[in-house]
């Protein structure tokens, strides 16, 4: 970040409040399991920066969460609230768990008890959690309603990501994948390129990655390659995102939940081949929709996409990012090309504290004039200083959140005469 700072020149007191999240909070969160038996999952909430407003950031279940996974995540979603300029702080949670691993009933309690954990430090106008990996609307509806529960009264601006009947936005489920769409359409038009002639591979078929193939093929992209934990397929002809999701979710035990036992590999008449053959196809777009350094310099010679969408966080390290610009490889940043989620979730946040509820058509419209507006800002100072879009990215979300720090004084301020 040194390069960001110099380059816009901030005052130290900004490069001071960077370095390090304002809070980590860490619990021991219980679990009755169904067995009778009481296991002890710790959980973590970071808390970046308010210098622009509440705290918003998502909780994750997985495995291989910890307090530095969460503080670098919060990071990251400071500087995606400001890079869309949306009056947020930045924020995480996890928790370290398999959530695969547990019933619904064990999920719910864990769920709720994450909330009891954290109810002190988490609040509408104070730090608003929402879904991230391996958490859904259904965990965000048992979240608002423990939170609910222990307030005595309905908190419904708590939490965003929700079920629409508890209150949840039209649209939210597909944010993220919708507007990471949006971005890839907006860096398109600027060269030219059409639809019908573009190839995409996405590693990752989550919910983001499913809404984003499903939207993509519905605009004419052609799909020649998904992915999840388990493998990935490919078709040059091309894939069909739906039938594939369907199939994907036929056997799973709990209606209603995300947590799959089948695959993408499962689907017929196409090729089978690993990850890291997929991150290696030679594609015009290849989207990282899974977790953080699926690029590495170990694996990044191999990428032979001509521009890389980032959905996920982080899925390309520094190095593997120098090596990419070497290459010639345009890559369109998580901070920019994920933030149609907390968009979207900024828009429930405020129909929950008005009561105004609006329609998925105009929640996405919405999505598309803050989304696109900003990404043109971004594209236009990437061109305009001759620099990559991560860069630009951060820049611009940079200057506003040194803005609001710098107008509450500086030393520059309190020294000069």
């Amino acid at each position: 970040m040194e390069d960001i700072f110099d380059r816009l020149d901030v005052d130290d007191d900004v490069r001071h409040q960077f370095k390090q999240p304002r809070r980590i909070h860490q619990a021991a969160i219980p679990v009755r399991m169904d067995d009778g038996s009481l296991q002890v999952f710790p959980g973590w909430r970071a808390q970046y920066d308010q210098s622009r407003g509440p705290c918003k950031g998502g909780i994750r279940f997985h495995p291989d969460v910890d307090a530095d996974e969460v503080a670098t995540l919060s990071f990251w979603m400071m500087l995606k609230c400001a890079v869309v300029n949306l009056p947020f702080g930045g924020a995480k949670g996890g928790v370290k768990v398999d959530p695969k691993s547990l019933s619904r009933l064990e999920l719910e309690r864990l769920s709720r008890g994450y909330i009891r954990a954290f109810y002190d430090v988490i609040g509408p106008n104070r730090d608003i959690p929402a879904p991230d990996v391996n958490t859904n609307e259904t965990i965000m509806g048992w979240m608002a309603d423990e939170y609910s529960e222990i307030a005595r009264h309905k908190v419904p601006a708590i939490i965003t990501g929700k079920p629409p009947a508890m209150g949840g936005s039209a649209g939210r489920t597909a944010a993220t994948g919708r507007g990471a769409l949006q971005v890839l359409e907006a860096w398109a038009r600027r060269r030219g390129m059409q639809p019908e002639n573009m190839t995409i591979a996405v590693q990752g078929f989550g919910n983001a990655g499913y809404h984003f193939a499903r939207l993509a093929k519905e605009s004419g992209y052609r799909i020649v390659a998904l992915s999840d934990s388990k493998g990935a397929i490919h078709a040059r002809q091309g894939l069909d995102p739906e039938p594939i999701w369907q199939h994907k979710h036929k056997n799973r035990e709990l209606r209603g939940m995300v947590y799959c036992q089948s695959s993408v590999c499962a689907e017929s008449d196409v090729d089978h081949m690993s990850q890291d053959d997929l991150l290696a196809l030679d594609v015009d777009v290849l989207v990282l929709a899974a977790l953080e350094n699926a690029i590495t310099t170990d694996n990044v010679d191999q990428v032979r996409a001509g521009a890389i969408l980032e959905i996920a966080n982080g899925p390309v390290t520094a190095d593997a990012d120098k090596s990419l610009a070497r290459k010639k490889v345009t890559v369109l940043p998580d901070v920019l090309a994920n933030a149609g989620g907390v968009i979207v979730s900024y828009l429930e946040w405020i129909q929950n504290r008005t009561g105004d509820y609006w329609s998925e058509s105009y929640i996405n419209e919405r999505l598309a004039d803050q989304l696109v507006g900003q990404a043109e800002l971004c594209f236009d100072r990437a061109e305009g200083e001759n620099i990559d879009y991560r860069v630009a990215a951060y820049l611009q979300s940079v200057e506003r959140i040194a803005l609001a720090i710098a107008s509450s004084g500086t030393q520059r301020y309190f020294c000069s005469e």
